[in-house]
C-alpha cells in the first residue's frame, strides 16, 4: 500500500473569499481560524472579504494563506486521514513544520507574521519581480539568467516550469529573451523577488527572530525546500535560508515518491501544487482540499 503526503500551498494562490467554506463546515478548521484571529485581529475578514489587491500585499497574503493551509490540513485529519510525509511550497513550509509538530500553531502563526514583515521590508528596499517560465528546461532557464546582472532561477516547479526572480528593470527583458528561445514567460502577481539574494536581509532578520523560538523534532518527515530532503541538522537555518534560496519543488516530490508516496493531498488555497505534481509524475494521485466538495471526495 502506498503512502500519503500532505503538501501546503504558498503565496500567490490567494483569492477573495478563501477559507470561508472550510470555516463554515469543519469544526477543526474553524478552531485554527479562530486561533489566528485572536493573535491577529482582522485575519478572518481579510480571508473571507478582502479584495484581490488587499490579499496581494505580502503583509496580508502570508498570514491569510498560512491559516487557510493549516485549517485545510486539520479538516483532512478530521476525516481520519493520517499522512506519512509533509512539505510546503515556500510559505507553505511553515505550515508543514507546524503540522508535523515542530512548532505550536500559535508560534508558527507569529513566525509567519514576522516572515511577512521581513520579506515585505526587503522587497520594498530591493525592488524585484518574478515570472514563471514554461516550455524551457531548467538548465536553459539558468543559462538565460546568467545573461543578466540580477536574475535567478528560484522555483524549480516541474520539468516544464521554472520561476525566475530579477531586478525590476530586467524582468521584461528577461521575459523577451525567454520568448526568443520559444519559451513562455508570465509575470507573477507578487510584491517582491522572493527566494533570491534580494531577500538576504529578510533571511538574516528571520534567523535572528528564530533564536527566540523553540522547535521540536518532527513527528512525521518534513521535506525542506532548501534541500528537497527531510528536515535534519539545523532546523532554524533551513527555515531562515529558505527565503533567499531556490525552492526545489520537483526534486522534493520525486524524493517523496521514491519513499513510497503515491497520494498527495494539497492543503490550502487553490490547485497550483496539484497541477505541478501531476506534471512531475502523472502516475500518482494529487487532489486539493480547499472546499467541502473536495474534502467530501477524500477517502
Amino acid at each position: 500500500m502506498g503512502k500519503t503526503a500532505i503538501v501546503f500551498s504558498g503565496q500567490g494562490a490567494q483569492y477573495p473569499g478563501m477559507g470561508k467554506e472550510l470555516y463554515d463546515t469543519s469544526p477543526s478548521a474553524r478552531a485554527v481560524f479562530d486561533m489566528a484571529e485572536k493573535i491577529r485581529p482582522g485575519t478572518l475578514k481579510q480571508c473571507f472579504e478582502g479584495t484581490k489587491e488587499e490579499l496581494a500585499e505580502t503583509l496580508n497574503t502570508q498570514p491569510c494563506v498560512f491559516i487557510c493551509d493549516l485549517a485545510a490540513a486539520e479538516a483532512v485529519v478530521e476525516k481520519g486521514i493520517k499522512p506519512d510525509f509533509t512539505a510546503g511550497f515556500s510559505l507553505g513550509e511553515i505550515a508543514a513544520i507546524a503540522f508535523a509538530g515542530m512548532i505550536s500553531y500559535e508560534d508558527a502563526f507569529k513566525l509567519v507574521c514576522k516572515r511577512a514583515e521581513y520579506m515585505d521590508k526587503a522587497a520594498r528596499k530591493n525592488k524585484g519581480a518574478m515570472a514563471a517560465v514554461m516550455k524551457l528546461t531548467p538548465e536553459k532557464v539558468e543559462e538565460i539568467c546568467k545573461e543578466f546582472g540580477k536574475a535567478y532561477p528560484v522555483n524549480y516547479n516541474s520539468p516544464a516550469q521554472t520561476v525566475v526572480a530579477a531586478a525590476e528593470d530586467e524582468i521584461d527583458l528577461l521575459c523577451e529573451r525567454v520568448k526568443s528561445e520559444k519559451g513562455k514567460a508570465v509575470k507573477l502577481a507578487v510584491s517582491g523577488a522572493f527566494h533570491s539574494p534580494f531577500m538576504n536581509e529578510a533571511a538574516d532578520a528571520l534567523a535572528e527572530y528564530l533564536g527566540t523560538v523553540e522547535l521540536s523534532d518532527p513527528k512525521i518527515p518534513v521535506y525542506s525546500n532548501r534541500t528537497a530532503c527531510p528536515y535534519t541538522g539545523n532546523y532554524k537555518l533551513l527555515i531562515s535560508q529558505q527565503v533567499n534560496n531556490p525552492v526545489k519543488w520537483q526534486t522534493t516530490i520525486e524524493n517523496m515518491i521514491a519513499e513510497g508516496a503515491d497520494r498527495f493531498i494539497e492543503a490550502g488555497v487553490g490547485k497550483t501544487l496539484t497541477g505541478l505534481i501531476k506534471k512531475i509524475n502523472a502516475d500518482v494521485i494529487a487532489v486539493n482540499t480547499e472546499n467541502k466538495e473536495a474534502l467530501d471526495a477524500l477517502k
